[in-house]
Order: structure tokens, then C-alpha cells, then sequence
């Protein structure tokens, strides 16, 4: 424990303390912004990154329990967080400036897919991140429903520029084809039409891409898996036995092609009779979490069935998940959860820092 007070004494104290975002001690990252000791009372500004927000408040806490530790006993410690400014470096062969790229898939369709990539999409962006949601389901193109919004993205100096919905940017097909027209494509232009979306789109410097995928093992997964690194896959099924042979299935493809697995989420999970508060496992319950189990896939949490949930996606305002304290929690989990899968990935592999911190 250090004898005297000073700077080199907090820093020291912090020096374990690991930025989520690169893995590394927020000492040697330059991230202690501000020093302050007066007497006994010490003050300590943070900065952590935009992509770390879900996880400022933990970060914090861990912080200020290393500095009542490791400082002199009777030290009054005060810290605050502010943002630390690093820019995403641009990645694959095609540029995209995203720090993290998260494919939601399914194994088939009508299992609240598009819901959950957009709620996981909403929950990022309300904890402060950088955020974009790129809808790849070309088929059966909903974010756009699923958010309320219909204009067509315009184009200027060559790049697409994505829609901007709830401070979410946003990209889909749906945007482009009319309402009712069906799109029949083979797999070449289906690669071009991701291709275009990811290179061609002003998506601008984001912490999240979030990929709403086609339900089913089709060859999009390739493509992606082609164009750039993804940091993983999350998987949406619901809990009974026919759904889960398909999300099997899905687990498989996103394995074939090398995309990491971030977890499962077993949506309609049960349903509460607003009137009893009684519970109905309407499809089972529990079957993705046991799945999950079995394939070593971390758990990221469960939604029920919920008419809140269904009259928001009807109505263009899947936003409302979060002003709904009967929803909020489960989607606020899901988002905690897959950050804090991402940051143990970091922890044990440091990403390799960029030029600018070196």
C-alpha cells in the first residue's frame, strides 16, 4: 500500500484497473484524464470510450473499490467518467469504420428475430454508443416497420446515406423496394446488395453495426464472413424443440464459416396474464437456455411473450421496449450481457492497438 498521497499513487492503484474496450490498463492507455490530490481528498477523472458505455457505471465502481483499497486509509476518493475519444479503425476489404460488427440470426423465421436486433440495437444507442442497424434480411426486409420509418436513403457524392431513426443509423432493403413488391434474387446479387450496403453507406464511425440476418442457414453468413470480421453472432429462438433443431442448425453455419458465437436469446419465452399475473409456458420454457448449455453458448437471456412488445413492433415504435418497465429489463439485460461477453474476449485477447495509441 502506498505510504504518501500523490499521483503516482493513484496511478498505481488503477494500474490493473482494464479499459473494456482494448483490454488493456487504463494507465498505460493514457486514459486517467485528470489528477487531483488535495490533502486526503483525491479526484480522478476517467475517460472510457462510447463503446464501453453499457459498462461505464461497473467500470466506475471497480475504479473507486481499487482506490479505497490500494490508497492510504482515511482517503476521501471521488471519480467521474467522461468520454475518451478513439475513433474505429477501419476494417475487411471493404473500409467499414465499426468497432464491433453483431450478426442476429435465426434458424427460421417467426421467432422475434428483427425485434430482438432491434431492441439490441435501441439498447446500445440509449447507453450511449455509436450505433448503427443494418437490415440484411432482403427477403423479408421489417426493421423498417419494426422502427416507423419509410424515406428512401439519398445519395450523395456516391455513398448511400443511411436513415436516421432515434439517433440509430439505419439501412434496408425495404427502403428500397416498394411496399408488397417481393425481391427474387439469386446468391450473386444477394452478395452484391450486402456488398453495397456495407462499402457504398456513409455509416460514419460507429461502435455497433448491428446485422439483422435472413431467417434460415442461406449464404449470406458466407458473404459477410468474407467482406469483413465479425465479432459475432447472436442467435434468437424460441423455447420449444422444433424451433430449437433450427437454431442448432443455425449455431453450425455461423461455426462453419468462422463467426463467434456471442450467445442465444430465447424469445416468447413464457407469457403473464396481465389480470392473474399467472404464467403460461405457451412454447415451453427454457429449452434455449439448456441448448446453450449443452453447446457451450453463452446464455444472454429471455423475453417473454408480451402484447406491449407486439403492438410496439405494429405500431413502428419497438423503441418504447425501454419506456415499458414491464419490457425494459429483459432487453437492458440482453444488451449488458453481450457487452460483457464481448469485453471477457478482450480481457483475454487484447485487440492490437491502433497507430494512434502506439
Amino acid at each position: 500500500m502506498p505510504s504518501s498521497l500523490d499521483r503516482a499513487a493513484v496511478e498505481a492503484a488503477l494500474a490493473k484497473l482494464l479499459d473494456p474496450e482494448s483490454g488493456r490498463s487504463v494507465v498505460s492507455m493514457d486514459q486517467l484524464h485528470d489528477v487531483d490530490v488535495d490533502g486526503t481528498k483525491v479526484s480522478v477523472t476517467l475517460g472510457l470510450t462510447t463503446w464501453s458505455a453499457p459498462l461505464w457505471e461497473d467500470v466506475r465502481a471497480e475504479a473507486l473499490r481499487l482506490l479505497t483499497e490500494k490508497l492510504p486509509a482515511g482517503t476521501d476518493a471521488t471519480l467521474r467518467v467522461v468520454e475518451h475519444h478513439r475513433p474505429a479503425e477501419p476494417i475487411g476489404q471493404i473500409g467499414l469504420t465499426a468497432k464491433s460488427v453483431i450478426a442476429v440470426g435465426s434458424g427460421k423465421g417467426g421467432v422475434g428475430k428483427s425485434t430482438i436486433a432491434a431492441s439490441i440495437a435501441y439498447g446500445l444507442k440509449n447507453a450511449g454508443a455509436k450505433v448503427g442497424l443494418m437490415d440484411a434480411d432482403v427477403y423479408g426486409p421489417s426493421i423498417p416497420h419494426l422502427l416507423g420509418v419509410s424515406e428512401r436513403p439519398t445519395l450523395v457524392e456516391g455513398r448511400l446515406q443511411p436513415v436516421t431513426k432515434d439517433g440509430l443509423r439505419v439501412m434496408s432493403m425495404g427502403f428500397l423496394v416498394p411496399s408488397g413488391e417481393a425481391v427474387v434474387w439469386r446468391g450473386p446479387m444477394l452478395h452484391g446488395a450486402i456488398t453495397q450496403f456495407l462499402r457504398d453507406t456513409e455509416w460514419g464511425d460507429l461502435d455497433y453495426l448491428v446485422i439483422d440476418m435472413p431467417p434460415g442457414t442461406g449464404d449470406i453468413a458466407l458473404t459477410l464472413s468474407q467482406l469483413l470480421p465479425l465479432s459475432g453472432a447472436v442467435v434468437v429462438c424460441t423455447p420449444q424443440d422444433v424451433a430449437l433443431l433450427d437454431a442448432v442448425k443455425a449455431i453450425a453455419m455461423f461455426r462453419k464459416v468462422s463467426i463467434p458465437l456471442l450467445g442465444m436469446v430465447e424469445n416468447m419465452s413464457y407469457f403473464l396474464s396481465p389480470d392473474s399475473g399467472k404464467r403460461y409456458d405457451i412454447f415451453g420454457s427454457g429449452g434455449a437456455r439448456r441448448k446453450a448449455a449443452e453447446l457451450d453458448v453463452p446464455f444472454l437471456g429471455e423475453v417473454p411473450i408480451n402484447i406491449g412488445i407486439r403492438e410496439r413492433g405494429d405500431a413502428g415504435q419497438t423503441a418504447g421496449n425501454f419506456d415499458d418497465s414491464s419490457t425494459a429489463s429483459y432487453f437492458h439485460g440482453i444488451c449488458l450481457n453481450l457487452v460483457r461477453g464481448l469485453v471477457a474476449g478482450h480481457k483475454a485477447s487484447p485487440p492490437m492497438p491502433s497507430l494512434s495509441v502506439l
